[in-house]
């Protein structure tokens, strides 16, 4: 296995914070009122995406050789 370093925690952190931000803007459907949507149910589902892509990134990241 691959050391991890302090630039693939860097770049595996960058990686999950994108993949939240952009599963939690997903789930949010077009013309909804901030007040009826599940904010608990969007985060959950965020965090749980946050935390398969770094899962996923211990695979290997692409931007760190």
């Amino acid at each position: 296995m691959k050391t991890l370093t302090v630039k693939w925690f860097k770049a595996a952190l960058i990686r999950a914070l994108k993949t939240v931000g952009q599963t939690a803007s997903g789930m949010l459907a077009v013309g909804m009122a901030v007040n009826e949507v599940d904010w608990m149910y969007v985060l959950s589902v965020a965090s749980v995406a946050g935390v398969l892509s770094l899962l996923t990134s211990i695979a290997g990241l692409p931007e760190v050789e």
